[in-house]
Parts: C-alpha cells; structure tokens; sequence
C-alpha cells in the first residue's frame, strides 16, 4: 500500500462516526411535506376518465337500486316488507361492490351529495365538483333506462308515489347527515372498511327513516322516472333533495370539527394515563428549553377508495384556518 493510500484510509477511519450522509442531522424532525405528497391520487387520473367513471358508477347504482326494487315487487305478491327487505339488501351490496370498483378511479362518489361534502372540504375544485354532478344526473337517467328496458318498461315513465311532508324531509336531512358522518368517520378510523360502512349504512337507512333514506339527489331524481316500487312525484323531488343537501352540508362541518385530532401536547387523557403523561412533560420541560411543539400545518388529504375521495388529516392551525372552519 503506498502512503497515499494509507493516508486516505487513516483519514476515513478518523472521520466523525455521526458525520451528515445527505441530509443534516439536526434537520427539524416536524419539518413541512411538499404538498404534492399528500394530494389525492385519483387527481393523477386524468378529468375525462374520472367524470366516465362517475357516470358509469353512478348508472350501476342506480341501475341496483331501481332494478332490485322492481324485481322485488313483481315477486313479493304484494308483501311491501319483503320487497323492502329484498330491496336494501341488493342495494347495500351494489353499493358496496361499486365503492370497491370505482373508489380508485374517480373517489366513488356516484352521489352529488357526497361531491357536495368533498368540494366543502376542498377536495375538489368548484368546476370539477360541477362537472362531477352533471355526469352523475346523466349517469342515473341512464340506470333508469337501462333498467327498464330489461324488464320490458318505458324507457322513462314518471312516477305517481308521494313522499312529502316535513316529517320526510327530516328523514331525508338525517339519512344524508349519518350517511356523510359514517364516511368521514370510517375514513379516518378504518379506511379499507369504508366501501361496507357505507353500503350497510345505506341498508339499515332503508327500514329506520320513514323515507326509505334515498340520501342521493341523482337516485332521487332517477326514482321520478320510473313508475315502479322506488318511484317518487316529479314535484317532491325539490324538497328530498334540499334536505339532502343540507343534512350534507351539516354533517361535513360537525364531523370536520368532530375528527380534528388535538394540537400535539394538549390531547386529553384520562386515569393513571394523565398522570404518567404530566410527570413525562414535566421531566422533559426542566430537562431542556427547547420543549416546543412546531404549529400544525393544515389540513392532510389521502385518497381512499369509497364515498369520500380523501380525508381530514392534521388540524389546521389559528394561522391556517381550512376552508370548512
């Protein structure tokens, strides 16, 4: 070995064992993601591709929920509690089977009132949200004719079944709240189990609202087209679809506030719990003065497949209030 090399191998030998590879060590830990990290994936897929897919979905829903209805009632022999039965169990499943098929194109929407929710959060740009409801009412006038046509019925035949009155718009303000309130919560607990809290939600909506919890303007719309079991007058259709969007609209605000997690440091804790956590800060807080917690930096949105195209991640800071604040 001459002594160039010796030299060389003595100088990486005496090199600081902690020497920076290729980031500084005392990088802040809470130091800012870019914010493309954090974007929805399906915003990866391109407009004309996600509008398709929300206009496909949402014909196949539409398509589950009038076809199962009328299938049933042709078979129940005039039992309305087994048609019902028959007919939330196929639409619980159609739905949970679309959330699945489609969650990972478009978000799997399929529902104006879940688009309303994502465009309050900022998950989507207002032309994009517009543009999401208009495939979503073509999508549902094409279930209707779809089904109709495998069961011999008129392409389009308006219905003549009355649901009006405030008792039933209150249902329809609840089923739309809980239907939202379930997404987002499952969205942040469960994630993978979205599709199926969703589609039993939507089940059980059909027997404990008086309204048979139809929760979707375009399936609203859609049942005023068909003169079977799921129909609804043209005429009630206005006041289903304005307690929809309000039950939405309120549910994305309450759940909003409900699942911000507590600033780091102030979360509540209870029992022996609290008092371990107040000696550990207080040890850590006389050991040294840089005990402090970085501000949080906004709102963190992941995509996941179902309803909702993404979530409510870190609360936003008093400096960075979100959109639904």
């Amino acid at each position: 070995m001459s002594a160039a090399d010796a030299a060389s191998v003595d100088a990486r030998v005496d090199a600081p064992v902690n020497a920076p590879v290729d980031a500084p060590v005392d990088a802040p830990v809470d130091a800012p993601v870019d914010a493309p990290v954090d974007a929805p994936a399906e915003f990866a897929i391109p407009l004309a591709r996600r509008l398709v897919a929300e206009a496909l979905g949402t014909a196949l829903l539409i398509a589950v929920v009038i076809g199962s209805g009328l299938r049933a009632e042709r078979l129940a022999a005039g039992n309305v509690a087994l048609a019902l039965l028959v007919n939330s169990l196929a639409s619980g499943a159609g739905l949970a089977a679309l959330l699945l098929a489609f969650g990972g194109m478009s978000g799997g929407h399929l529902n104006p009132a879940v688009t309303l929710s994502a465009w309050l959060r900022g998950m989507l740009p207002a032309r994009e949200a517009l543009r999401y409801v208009a495939v979503q009412l073509v999508g549902a006038v094409a279930g209707v004719i779809a089904v109709h046509l495998m069961f011999a019925e008129p392409p389009l035949a308006w219905s003549d079944q009355a649901r009006t009155g405030a008792p039933l718009w209150w249902s329809e303000f609840l089923a739309t709240f809980g239907l939202i309130g379930v997404a987002m919560g499952t969205v942040r607990a469960r994630p993978a189990l979205l599709p199926f809290a969703v589609a039993g939600y939507i089940a059980a909506g059909y027997w404990f609202t008086a309204s048979t919890s139809f929760a979707n303007p375009a399936l609203t719309m859609a049942c005023a087209l068909t003169a079977t079991f799921t129909g609804i007058r043209a005429i009630d259709v206005p006041g289903f679809v304005l307690a929809q969007c309000a039950g939405a609209l309120a549910a994305t605000l309450v759940f909003h506030w409900l699942l911000r997690p507590a600033p780091r440091g102030s979360a509540t804790r209870t029992g022996a719990g609290c008092a371990a956590a107040s000696a550990a800060a207080n040890a850590a807080a006389s050991a040294t003065d840089r005990a402090e917690i970085s501000p949080v930096r906004g709102p963190v949105r992941r995509p996941v497949s179902g309803a909702l195209d993404g979530r409510i991640g870190s609360p936003a800071s008093s400096a960075a209030p979100t959109s639904a604040d």
